[in-house]
Parts: structure tokens; C-alpha cells; sequence
């Protein structure tokens, strides 16, 4: 990867109040706005096309590995895009808005660089 590359991880609480409002509306008013966010994010992927190394994509259950053993835990994390950009601050801004805490009900997106491995 190189300096100009930046993995943003979408983040977001299943305890939290936006999933308790989004969990209180009723089926049909819970689809129709999963419908907005769909095109709401398909619109955003559009416009920023030419800035994305790897859509990336929802992410599944999670098993922590330590000197314990293995085993199921939770954590905030739900999906992952990876883009590139002039600068962190450039990578920020391509996700100012973006559907999934403005539609959907995820609480953030974290951006940070992918840096090169020391020696590779």
C-alpha cells in the first residue's frame, strides 16, 4: 500500500439510541428508509469511484486470539472501505455525511492511514 492510502472502518453501537430508534420503527418504515440508505451509499460510492481501492464490505462476527485462547466477543466495527487521497484530512472529508450514520443508524466512520511495513 502506499502513503496515499487510507482504510476507514465504519463503527457503530447495537446498545446505542440511534439502533434503539431505528429498531422502534415499524417494518415498513425501517425498509423504506434501508432503501434511501442503499442509494444514498450507492451514490456515494459513484461519486468518489475513482478514489476507492476496495469497496470492502460488512463485517461478520468477531473471535479475539490471545495468550487465552480464542474466543466470541463484540465490538463496534461493521464495515470497512479502503480509499485512496492527497492527504488524511482529503480521505476525512469523502466521508462527511456519509449514509451510514446519516441514514443508517451507525454512529461514525474512523479513517486512518495504511502505512508501508518497516523494510518491505
Amino acid at each position: 500500500m502506499s502513503a496515499d492510502t487510507y482504510l476507514a472502518v465504519f463503527l457503530g453501537s447495537k446498545t446505542s439510541p440511534k439502533w434503539a430508534a431505528w429498531n422502534a420503527m415499524s417494518d415498513a418504515e425501517r425498509k423504506a428508509k434501508e432503501l434511501e440508505g442503499i442509494a444514498a451509499w450507492k451514490g456515494w460510492a459513484e461519486k468518489h469511484q475513482g478514489a476507492i481501492q476496495a469497496m470492502g464490505g460488512p463485517l461478520g462476527k468477531t473471535k479475539r486470539v490471545d495468550d487465552k485462547g480464542t474466543a466470541d466477543i463484540a465490538n463496534e466495527m461493521g464495515a470497512f472501505t479502503v480509499v485512496r487521497a492527497a492527504s488524511h484530512e482529503a480521505a476525512a472529508k469523502m466521508f462527511e455525511n456519509h449514509p451510514h450514520f446519516a441514514i443508517f443508524p451507525g454512529e461514525r466512520v474512523e479513517i486512518m492511514p495504511v502505512l508501508p511495513i518497516p523494510g518491505g
